[in-house]
Protein backbone atom coordinates (compact mmCIF):
# COMPACT_ATOMS: atom_id res chain seq x y z
CA UNK A 1 0.00 0.00 0.00
CA UNK A 2 2.45 2.71 1.02
CA UNK A 3 4.33 1.49 -2.08
CA UNK A 4 1.26 2.18 -3.97
CA UNK A 5 1.39 5.97 -2.28
CA UNK A 6 4.80 7.06 -2.79
CA UNK A 7 4.84 5.67 -6.19
CA UNK A 8 1.51 8.37 -7.05
CA UNK A 9 3.06 10.95 -4.42
CA UNK A 10 0.11 11.57 -2.95
CA UNK A 11 1.45 12.48 0.52
CA UNK A 12 4.12 14.64 0.43
CA UNK A 13 5.56 16.17 3.46
CA UNK A 14 3.13 19.24 3.95
CA UNK A 15 0.30 16.94 3.50
CA UNK A 16 1.50 14.74 6.04
CA UNK A 17 2.10 17.88 8.62
CA UNK A 18 -1.41 19.30 7.41
CA UNK A 19 -3.14 15.90 8.93
CA UNK A 20 -1.66 15.86 11.91
CA UNK A 21 -1.99 19.33 12.76
CA UNK A 22 -5.73 18.52 12.24
CA UNK A 23 -5.65 15.41 14.33
CA UNK A 24 -3.97 17.53 17.05
CA UNK A 25 -5.87 20.15 17.22
CA UNK A 26 -9.14 18.41 16.95
CA UNK A 27 -8.31 16.23 19.74
CA UNK A 28 -7.70 19.11 21.48
CA UNK A 29 -10.87 20.69 21.12
CA UNK A 30 -12.54 17.55 22.11
CA UNK A 31 -10.74 17.08 25.29
CA UNK A 32 -11.35 20.69 26.55
CA UNK A 33 -15.41 20.17 24.88
CA UNK A 34 -14.88 22.98 22.38
CA UNK A 35 -16.37 23.44 18.80
CA UNK A 36 -13.78 21.53 16.49
CA UNK A 37 -14.63 23.00 12.94
CA UNK A 38 -13.19 26.42 13.68
CA UNK A 39 -10.10 25.47 14.86
CA UNK A 40 -9.53 22.53 12.35
CA UNK A 41 -9.99 24.95 9.32
CA UNK A 42 -7.74 27.16 10.73
CA UNK A 43 -5.05 24.72 11.11
CA UNK A 44 -5.32 23.50 7.60
CA UNK A 45 -4.93 27.29 5.99
CA UNK A 46 -1.91 27.70 8.02
CA UNK A 47 0.45 25.66 7.52
CA UNK A 48 2.88 27.00 5.43
CA UNK A 49 5.94 26.03 3.48
CA UNK A 50 8.73 26.92 5.89
CA UNK A 51 8.60 27.87 9.76
CA UNK A 52 9.41 31.66 9.15
CA UNK A 53 6.47 31.57 6.86
CA UNK A 54 4.51 30.29 9.76
CA UNK A 55 5.69 32.09 12.23
CA UNK A 56 5.32 35.80 10.79
CA UNK A 57 2.07 34.62 9.55
CA UNK A 58 0.90 33.45 12.39
CA UNK A 59 1.09 36.66 14.27
CA UNK A 60 -0.71 38.06 11.47
CA UNK A 61 -3.67 35.76 11.17
CA UNK A 62 -4.35 35.53 15.55
CA UNK A 63 -5.24 39.55 15.05
CA UNK A 64 -7.09 39.44 12.05
CA UNK A 65 -9.35 36.24 13.42
CA UNK A 66 -9.72 38.47 16.10
CA UNK A 67 -11.51 41.59 14.08
CA UNK A 68 -13.23 38.27 12.03
CA UNK A 69 -14.80 37.10 15.17
CA UNK A 70 -15.76 40.92 16.40
CA UNK A 71 -17.53 41.83 13.46
CA UNK A 72 -19.40 38.58 13.23
CA UNK A 73 -20.88 39.59 16.62
CA UNK A 74 -21.57 43.36 15.66
CA UNK A 75 -23.52 41.34 13.10
CA UNK A 76 -25.17 38.70 14.45
CA UNK A 77 -26.47 41.52 17.46
CA UNK A 78 -27.75 44.21 14.37
CA UNK A 79 -28.97 41.37 12.29
CA UNK A 80 -29.63 38.19 13.13
CA UNK A 81 -28.63 35.14 11.26
CA UNK A 82 -29.76 36.65 7.78
CA UNK A 83 -28.30 36.78 4.76
CA UNK A 84 -27.09 40.42 4.91
CA UNK A 85 -25.11 39.89 8.00
CA UNK A 86 -22.99 37.31 6.30
CA UNK A 87 -22.70 39.56 3.49
CA UNK A 88 -21.44 42.66 5.09
CA UNK A 89 -19.62 40.06 7.71
CA UNK A 90 -17.40 39.14 4.83
CA UNK A 91 -16.90 42.26 2.89
CA UNK A 92 -16.03 44.22 6.43
CA UNK A 93 -13.62 41.45 7.45
CA UNK A 94 -11.60 41.61 4.14
CA UNK A 95 -12.01 45.31 3.83
CA UNK A 96 -10.45 45.84 7.79
CA UNK A 97 -8.12 43.33 7.38
CA UNK A 98 -6.73 44.97 4.16
CA UNK A 99 -6.79 48.14 5.53
CA UNK A 100 -4.72 47.02 8.69
CA UNK A 101 -2.27 45.13 6.28
CA UNK A 102 -3.10 41.80 7.71
CA UNK A 103 -3.75 40.41 4.32
CA UNK A 104 -2.13 36.60 5.06
CA UNK A 105 -4.59 36.39 7.57
CA UNK A 106 -7.83 37.68 5.69
CA UNK A 107 -8.64 34.36 4.68
CA UNK A 108 -8.67 32.77 8.26
CA UNK A 109 -10.66 35.97 9.79
CA UNK A 110 -13.40 35.39 6.64
CA UNK A 111 -13.79 32.07 7.59
CA UNK A 112 -14.32 32.96 11.53
CA UNK A 113 -16.75 35.58 10.41
CA UNK A 114 -19.23 34.02 8.29
CA UNK A 115 -19.00 30.97 10.16
CA UNK A 116 -19.36 32.22 13.60
CA UNK A 117 -23.17 33.60 12.98
CA UNK A 118 -24.91 30.45 12.38
CA UNK A 119 -23.48 28.73 15.82
CA UNK A 120 -24.36 32.08 18.19
CA UNK A 121 -25.54 30.90 21.32
CA UNK A 122 -27.24 32.76 24.00
CA UNK A 123 -24.34 34.61 24.83
CA UNK A 124 -22.60 36.71 22.25
CA UNK A 125 -19.45 37.73 24.35
CA UNK A 126 -18.42 34.12 25.17
CA UNK A 127 -18.86 32.86 21.55
CA UNK A 128 -16.57 35.02 20.98
CA UNK A 129 -14.15 33.90 23.69
CA UNK A 130 -14.82 30.46 22.48
CA UNK A 131 -14.52 31.28 18.60
CA UNK A 132 -11.17 33.34 18.81
CA UNK A 133 -9.71 30.41 21.24
CA UNK A 134 -10.24 27.49 19.50
CA UNK A 135 -9.07 29.63 16.08
CA UNK A 136 -5.88 30.15 18.06
CA UNK A 137 -5.65 26.88 19.08
CA UNK A 138 -5.43 25.98 15.45
CA UNK A 139 -2.67 28.58 14.80
CA UNK A 140 -0.54 27.38 17.35
CA UNK A 141 -0.66 23.84 16.75
CA UNK A 142 -0.13 24.57 13.10
CA UNK A 143 3.00 26.14 13.84
CA UNK A 144 4.37 24.18 16.15
CA UNK A 145 4.16 21.02 13.94
CA UNK A 146 5.65 22.98 11.18
CA UNK A 147 8.48 23.76 13.32
CA UNK A 148 9.41 20.56 15.08
CA UNK A 149 8.11 17.72 12.55
CA UNK A 150 9.32 17.25 8.58
CA UNK A 151 10.90 20.37 8.55
CA UNK A 152 10.92 20.93 4.62
CA UNK A 153 14.33 20.18 2.76
CA UNK A 154 14.29 21.76 -0.73
CA UNK A 155 17.57 20.17 -1.96
CA UNK A 156 16.73 17.59 -3.82
CA UNK A 157 14.05 19.02 -6.22
CA UNK A 158 16.29 22.08 -6.85
CA UNK A 159 19.23 20.04 -7.69
CA UNK A 160 16.59 18.38 -10.25
CA UNK A 161 15.05 21.79 -11.82
CA UNK A 162 19.23 22.53 -12.11
CA UNK A 163 19.50 19.23 -14.20
CA UNK A 164 15.94 19.69 -16.06
CA UNK A 165 17.13 23.26 -17.24
CA UNK A 166 20.39 22.55 -17.99
CA UNK A 167 18.41 19.57 -20.54
CA UNK A 168 15.96 22.30 -21.77
CA UNK A 169 18.50 24.83 -22.45
CA UNK A 170 20.42 22.49 -24.24
CA UNK A 171 17.86 21.29 -26.32
CA UNK A 172 16.63 24.71 -26.79
CA UNK A 173 19.68 25.57 -27.91
CA UNK A 174 20.25 22.95 -30.50
CA UNK A 175 17.23 23.27 -31.95
CA UNK A 176 17.04 27.10 -32.85
CA UNK A 177 20.62 26.53 -34.29
CA UNK A 178 19.06 23.57 -36.65
CA UNK A 179 16.61 26.49 -37.75
CA UNK A 180 18.96 29.15 -38.35
CA UNK A 181 21.38 26.80 -40.71
CA UNK A 182 18.17 25.51 -42.61
CA UNK A 183 18.93 22.23 -41.42
CA UNK A 184 15.52 21.24 -40.11
CA UNK A 185 13.16 24.09 -39.91
CA UNK A 186 10.92 24.00 -36.08
CA UNK A 187 7.82 25.49 -35.26
CA UNK A 188 7.93 28.94 -33.44
CA UNK A 189 5.32 27.98 -31.27
CA UNK A 190 7.28 25.21 -30.25
CA UNK A 191 10.79 26.89 -29.61
CA UNK A 192 8.60 29.86 -27.32
CA UNK A 193 7.28 26.99 -25.69
CA UNK A 194 10.52 25.43 -24.56
CA UNK A 195 11.72 28.73 -23.63
CA UNK A 196 8.51 29.47 -21.36
CA UNK A 197 8.80 26.16 -19.73
CA UNK A 198 12.58 26.98 -19.25
CA UNK A 199 11.78 30.66 -17.73
CA UNK A 200 9.16 29.12 -15.19
CA UNK A 201 11.60 26.47 -14.00
CA UNK A 202 13.94 28.83 -13.56
CA UNK A 203 11.08 31.46 -11.11
CA UNK A 204 10.14 28.37 -9.04
CA UNK A 205 13.55 26.85 -8.38
CA UNK A 206 14.54 30.76 -7.27
CA UNK A 207 11.38 30.64 -5.16
CA UNK A 208 12.07 26.95 -3.56
CA UNK A 209 16.02 28.04 -3.17
CA UNK A 210 14.53 31.37 -1.11
CA UNK A 211 12.10 28.28 1.00
CA UNK A 212 15.10 26.51 1.82
CA UNK A 213 16.99 29.85 2.70
CA UNK A 214 14.56 30.86 5.00
CA UNK A 215 14.01 27.05 6.77
CA UNK A 216 17.63 27.26 7.99
CA UNK A 217 17.35 30.02 9.83
CA UNK A 218 15.32 27.97 12.39
CA UNK A 219 16.98 24.46 11.24
CA UNK A 220 20.36 23.45 11.93
CA UNK A 221 22.23 22.71 8.74
CA UNK A 222 26.07 22.34 7.98
CA UNK A 223 28.74 23.89 6.11
CA UNK A 224 28.22 22.00 3.32
CA UNK A 225 24.71 22.54 2.67
CA UNK A 226 25.70 26.00 3.17
CA UNK A 227 28.51 25.74 0.09
CA UNK A 228 25.75 23.84 -1.69
CA UNK A 229 23.16 26.92 -1.56
CA UNK A 230 25.37 29.39 -2.57
CA UNK A 231 26.27 27.05 -5.83
CA UNK A 232 23.09 26.75 -6.76
CA UNK A 233 22.26 30.80 -6.12
CA UNK A 234 25.22 31.23 -8.61
CA UNK A 235 24.17 28.31 -11.18
CA UNK A 236 21.06 30.07 -11.59
CA UNK A 237 22.52 33.86 -11.77
CA UNK A 238 24.19 32.10 -14.86
CA UNK A 239 21.13 30.29 -15.63
CA UNK A 240 19.32 33.74 -16.10
CA UNK A 241 21.62 35.34 -18.70
CA UNK A 242 21.48 31.92 -20.86
CA UNK A 243 17.64 32.40 -20.70
CA UNK A 244 18.20 35.98 -21.72
CA UNK A 245 20.80 34.50 -24.34
CA UNK A 246 18.07 31.87 -25.80
CA UNK A 247 15.26 34.54 -25.97
CA UNK A 248 17.66 37.21 -28.40
CA UNK A 249 18.56 34.03 -30.07
CA UNK A 250 14.60 33.08 -30.66
CA UNK A 251 14.03 37.19 -31.79
CA UNK A 252 17.39 37.33 -34.39
CA UNK A 253 15.83 33.45 -36.11
CA UNK A 254 12.41 34.99 -36.71
CA UNK A 255 14.11 37.88 -39.14
CA UNK A 256 15.82 34.59 -41.23
CA UNK A 257 19.38 35.04 -40.79
CA UNK A 258 21.60 34.37 -43.94
CA UNK A 259 24.98 32.66 -43.30
CA UNK A 260 27.20 30.90 -45.84
CA UNK A 261 27.86 26.73 -45.95
CA UNK A 262 30.71 27.74 -44.25
CA UNK A 263 29.42 29.85 -41.47
CA UNK A 264 26.37 27.15 -41.02
CA UNK A 265 28.74 24.20 -40.52
CA UNK A 266 30.42 26.24 -37.47
CA UNK A 267 27.39 27.38 -35.54
CA UNK A 268 26.25 23.95 -36.27
CA UNK A 269 28.79 22.31 -34.87
CA UNK A 270 29.36 24.71 -32.24
CA UNK A 271 25.70 24.39 -31.25
CA UNK A 272 26.23 20.90 -30.65
CA UNK A 273 30.00 21.14 -28.10
CA UNK A 274 28.02 24.11 -26.75
CA UNK A 275 24.94 21.45 -25.86
CA UNK A 276 27.10 18.82 -24.63
CA UNK A 277 28.81 20.91 -22.03
CA UNK A 278 26.12 22.80 -20.30
CA UNK A 279 24.44 19.15 -19.52
CA UNK A 280 28.03 17.96 -18.53
CA UNK A 281 28.30 17.33 -15.18
CA UNK A 282 31.65 19.66 -14.51
CA UNK A 283 30.83 21.85 -18.19
CA UNK A 284 34.03 20.73 -19.13
CA UNK A 285 35.16 22.98 -22.17
CA UNK A 286 37.28 21.23 -24.54
CA UNK A 287 39.92 22.91 -26.35
CA UNK A 288 38.07 22.12 -29.51
CA UNK A 289 35.26 24.37 -28.75
CA UNK A 290 37.94 27.37 -27.57
CA UNK A 291 39.56 27.39 -31.11
CA UNK A 292 36.43 27.22 -32.79
CA UNK A 293 35.13 30.24 -30.87
CA UNK A 294 37.56 32.29 -31.56
CA UNK A 295 37.02 31.61 -35.21
CA UNK A 296 33.59 32.77 -34.34
CA UNK A 297 34.77 35.79 -33.31
CA UNK A 298 36.46 36.33 -36.15
CA UNK A 299 33.39 36.21 -38.00
CA UNK A 300 31.77 38.44 -36.26
CA UNK A 301 34.07 41.25 -37.26
CA UNK A 302 34.16 40.06 -40.29
CA UNK A 303 30.09 40.51 -40.41
CA UNK A 304 30.40 44.18 -39.08
CA UNK A 305 33.26 44.94 -41.35
CA UNK A 306 32.11 43.48 -44.74
CA UNK A 307 28.99 41.39 -44.73
CA UNK A 308 26.71 44.15 -43.66
CA UNK A 309 26.70 46.58 -45.93
CA UNK A 310 27.45 44.87 -49.11
CA UNK A 311 24.30 42.76 -48.38
CA UNK A 312 21.88 45.51 -46.85
CA UNK A 313 23.66 48.44 -48.16
CA UNK A 314 23.88 50.39 -44.95
CA UNK A 315 25.62 50.12 -41.59
CA UNK A 316 22.98 48.71 -39.21
CA UNK A 317 25.04 47.66 -36.54
CA UNK A 318 22.86 44.78 -34.66
CA UNK A 319 21.37 42.47 -37.78
CA UNK A 320 20.16 38.92 -37.32
CA UNK A 321 23.66 37.48 -37.98
CA UNK A 322 25.14 39.66 -36.02
CA UNK A 323 22.88 39.58 -32.77
CA UNK A 324 23.03 35.45 -33.54
CA UNK A 325 27.22 35.08 -32.99
CA UNK A 326 26.96 37.71 -30.63
CA UNK A 327 24.62 35.78 -28.03
CA UNK A 328 26.76 32.37 -29.55
CA UNK A 329 30.20 34.01 -28.19
CA UNK A 330 28.37 35.30 -24.56
CA UNK A 331 27.03 31.83 -24.42
CA UNK A 332 30.61 30.39 -24.52
CA UNK A 333 31.57 32.85 -21.76
CA UNK A 334 28.59 31.57 -19.64
CA UNK A 335 29.55 28.06 -19.83
CA UNK A 336 32.97 28.99 -18.90
CA UNK A 337 31.61 30.80 -15.96
CA UNK A 338 30.10 27.40 -15.37
CA UNK A 339 32.56 25.37 -15.44
CA UNK A 340 34.70 27.71 -13.51
CA UNK A 341 31.68 27.51 -10.80
CA UNK A 342 31.66 23.71 -10.49
CA UNK A 343 35.04 23.21 -10.21
CA UNK A 344 35.62 25.79 -7.38
CA UNK A 345 32.71 23.93 -5.47
CA UNK A 346 33.16 20.27 -6.44
CA UNK A 347 33.75 19.33 -2.89
CA UNK A 348 30.04 20.26 -2.00
CA UNK A 349 28.22 19.65 -4.78
CA UNK A 350 25.97 16.90 -5.18
CA UNK A 351 24.60 16.77 -8.69
CA UNK A 352 21.27 14.74 -9.66
CA UNK A 353 21.21 12.19 -12.05
CA UNK A 354 17.86 10.86 -13.88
Amino acid sequence: MMQFLKRFNLFGGRTVKTGISVFITALICSFFDLPVIFAVITAVVTIEHTVVASIRKAAVRFPAAAIGALIAVLMYSMFGKVALAYGLAAMLTIGICHKLKLDDGITVATITAIAMIPDFGENEIVSFIVRLGTTSIGIVVSTIVNFFLLPPNYTTTILKNLHMMNRTASLLLRKILLDVTDESRQKTSFLRRLHRQLTTRLERTEVLLNFQREEWKYHRHSRGDLKQLVYVKEHLSLMHQIVYQLGNMLYARETTPSFDENEKELILYLGKLYAQVITDKTHTISEEQFKLVEDLDQRLWEWREHHIEQRYGYRHHFVAEVVLIYELLSFHDVLEEMHLLTKKHEEHIITYDD
